[in-house]
């Protein structure tokens, strides 16, 4: 590495300079040879020993040359795991001839993937909060915790929208709506990444996941193809993805691995240069998802070798190949210097990644100490806040004759259930010490002169009805029941080492054709509710589930997600009534699987009525076996006190194509105890030239409201609320009649061409 005199350090390592002229200067001293090296990806884990960096794995592997992006030893105790990182960017430093640094990174889904570090609920969950303040904090704090451990990038957000329950990873998303996902997808960069344009030491590069249109696949099934056209991509997929990039100024994007209309994400230059290059004008470095490339010849086959699958994404867009060194290989590398490979395209691939390391500060920032990642990861301020974000991730789906809060009249609880004494927390964690279960929460909480009941009941998934006993004489000795059942995640299972992923029924990979409770639970279920005894049925689970009969039996019914390190005392604190539930669904519940899919932004002529010539509307879309309706719609969440909405005025009520209008509704708090209500604003587009949907979410937010008091919400829409994907694929706002709905309330206002 040259020395870091006044007279002869290299530009690259002054950072008084502007980042373009560091790269610029920066890739003009580099091999071929190292330019690959920054496009391609190592992990940690294989450069050490019993925990410790191997310096002769690491010269082997090394070989005077650097790497883009290393992998974080998140299994190892959080001390042996930043002495890793610590000791190999060191290495990196003194012992490769231009001493780059490489990119840290991993998983930061819901918290950073690492022993002992801060767990959150599941994205699911948080997007049940609708409270992007809430995910922006949880971000930074995730950020924070990775930082102090040597990070510099995270693998999140998820911004795929779900619409797909049998879909495995529904649970690592924001839920259906492109509006929802966008505004809590933003909110996540800017807590992970900060406000930019750098990224100081507080914080790290954030990465939106999976460009695009993950979250639909063929058949519900993982890596499937999307039948997706060019508007509704537009107009509906690509949404959240360029909020992220525009508002948010992410620094890395991650394809995906499905193909759309028979062109892989990986290999997809009008989605990775096209759309987020030049449109968008994004600035950061395309990450691949973990094997992409190697898929575009094992698994795709768009490509005859791992050359031409190299070939085909670095051409698209691609920058650099996570985890395998198996495309932007030696044969490719050959390829470029025969010149059949343009060299433009690895100069720009490998800069990018340059670019950010300095927009990052990595060759200035001072290196990981163990003792600093301990004082901040996992911190009691850290658990304080996912105990916050619990409470408002919780959603009351059913509360008859108010059931809920449990009073002090009840004095024994049954609880009941494969879900009760195990703290779920949904997938991309290490299996965290200190974790509270359902039970273990309730117990804490129930207070003196109360008696707790436990029976298990039954496994997850399996059909061993040979708890059922048990759980029957606990359920008939308790003056109410909670049944805690639901689903448990692949990666959840894997922590906790039972022997591999064979429990999970969610979770990547992880896709259902049925969609009630796994195993025996609804048996279970309805055993419990034959009783006679009041049955609270507590969800714990990573996607929407069809269970329409608990639902028309159980008089009570609490959806909790996966909801963190602290869910049990959340679950606890909700059921005995000392936080009031304020979480509404941010995705639809089908009442079976063959509803799917069953999103609530559907267009006007998938469901409901339609006009026969000489007829008034005729009913008639159901299904011959049953409704089309959703068993819980998106938006939807109970709360122990009731709100009232009055007095919805828009003004002006006619405005041009250009122009705004305000919004205003009153928000009343009609009952007896404070409570949080999340006002949602939908917006139809009564007639238009293409089809759009029957109502879409343009604007909510979440207030608090004690008893009595009145408060009034005030929105404005602008062109682009109104705005859609024409016959020719042109954003236009089109004049004509529009309709604002919110809780029920409806009023119409008019885009003229010109206002007179």
């Amino acid at each position: 590495m040259p020395k870091k005199t006044a007279h002869s350090r290299p530009p690259y390592l002054d950072p008084s300079l502007a980042v373009e002229h560091r790269v610029a200067d920066l890739l003009g001293r580099m091999t071929l040879e190292e330019k690959f090296r920054e496009m391609n990806c190592h992990e940690i884990d294989q450069l050490c020993h019993r925990g410790r960096l191997s310096v002769g794995r690491a010269r082997k592997f090394f070989a005077g040359r650097g790497i883009g992006t290393l992998l974080f030893p998140a299994r190892l105790p959080i001390a042996q795991a930043v002495a890793a990182v610590r000791d190999t960017q060191r290495f990196l430093k003194k012992h490769t001839r231009l001493g780059i640094p490489a990119i840290i990174f991993h998983e930061t889904l819901h918290g950073l993937y690492a022993r002992d570090s801060t767990v959150f609920p599941q994205i699911i969950g948080m997007a049940s909060t609708w409270n992007p303040a809430l995910v922006e904090t949880m971000a930074a704090t995730a950020a924070r915790e990775a930082r102090a451990a040597g990070l510099h990038q995270g693998l999140a957000p998820d911004l795929d929208l779900a619409r797909d329950p049998r879909w495995g990873r529904v649970e690592e998303s924001y839920g259906e709506d492109p509006y929802l996902v966008s505004r809590m997808g933003v909110a996540y960069v800017r807590g992970l990444q900060g406000r930019g344009p750098g990224v100081d030491r507080e914080h790290i590069v954030a990465t939106l996941k999976h460009f695009v249109a993950y979250g639909s696949p063929e058949s519900g099934i993982n890596l499937s193809p999307v039948a997706v056209g060019p508007r509704e991509l537009r107009d509906t997929y690509l949404v959240p993805f360029k909020a992220g990039v525009v508002e948010a100024g992410v620094l890395s994007v991650m394809p995906a691995y499905h193909e759309i209309d028979g062109i892989p994400c990986h290999a997809n230059a009008e989605l990775l240069t096209r759309i987020l290059r030049q449109e968008w004008g994004f600035a950061g470095y395309t990450f691949a998802d973990f094997g992409g490339p190697w898929m575009l010849h094992r698994f795709h086959r768009t490509a005859s070798s791992f050359a031409q699958a190299g070939r085909q994404a670095l051409e698209a867009g691609l920058d650099l190949e996570a985890n395998l060194i198996d495309c932007y290989n030696d044969e490719l590398r050959e390829q470029v210097r025969r010149g059949e490979v343009d060299p433009h395209l690895v100069d720009q691939a490998a800069g990018r990644v340059l670019r950010v390391k300095f927009l990052a500060g990595l060759f200035e920032e001072t290196l990981p100490q163990p003792a600093q990642a301990a004082r901040v990861i996992g911190n009691a301020r850290h658990r304080a806040l996912t105990l916050e974000a619990a409470r408002e991730a919780i959603v009351l789906l059913k509360n008859e004759r108010n059931l809920l809060p449990l009073g002090p009249k009840v004095k024994t609880i049954a609880v009941i259930g494969p879900n009760a004494a195990e703290a779920q927390l949904g997938g991309y964690v290490i299996n965290k010490e200190g974790k509270i279960s359902p039970l273990a929460g309730i117990r804490a909480l129930a207070g003196k002169g109360r008696r707790i009941l436990h029976a298990s009941g039954c496994p997850i998934y399996t059909p061993d009805r040979s708890g059922f006993d048990a759980a029957l004489r606990a359920a008939r000795a308790a003056d109410v029941v909670i049944a805690a059942v639901g689903e448990v995640s692949s990666t959840t299972v894997a922590a906790a080492g039972a022997g591999g992923a064979s429990g999970a029924v969610v979770g990547e990979g992880f896709d259902r054709s049925k969609l009630g409770l796994p195993g025996v639970q609804e048996e279970l279920v309805a055993a419990l509710l034959a009783t006679g005894k009041p049955v609270v049925v507590l969800l714990i689970n990573g996607r929407p589930l069809a269970i329409e009969d608990i639902v028309q039996k159980a008089p009570a019914i609490l959806e909790a997600w996966f909801p963190g390190e602290q869910g049990g005392r959340a679950i606890a604190e909700i059921l005995f009534g000392q936080v009031n539930p304020s979480g509404k669904l941010p995705i639809s519940f089908p009442r079976s699987v063959g509803q799917v899919p069953v999103f609530y932004n559907h267009k006007k002529s998938a469901r409901g009525y339609y006009h026969k010539p000489g007829n008034a509307q005729t009913p008639g879309r159901d299904y011959v076996d049953g409704p089309t309706t959703p068993l819980f719609e998106f938006g939807f969440g109970l709360s122990y006190t009731k709100f009232r909405y009055s007095r919805l005025r828009l003004a002006p009520g006619r405005i041009g194509t250009g122009g705004r209008v305000q919004i205003a509704v009153d928000v009343a708090n009609v009952g007896k105890r404070e409570g949080k209500e999340v006002v949602q604003l939908f917006l139809t587009d009564d007639y238009s030239s293409v089809s759009t949907p029957v109502r879409a979410l343009k604007r909510f937010t979440k207030v608090t409201l004690r008893p009595g008091q009145k408060r009034t919400v005030e929105f404005v829409l602008g062109p682009e609320d109104l705005s859609l994907i024409d016959v020719n694929l042109n954003r236009v706002v089109e004049p004509g009649s529009f309709t604002v709905s919110i809780a029920g309330l409806k009023k119409q206002f008019e885009v003229v061409a010109q206002v007179s």
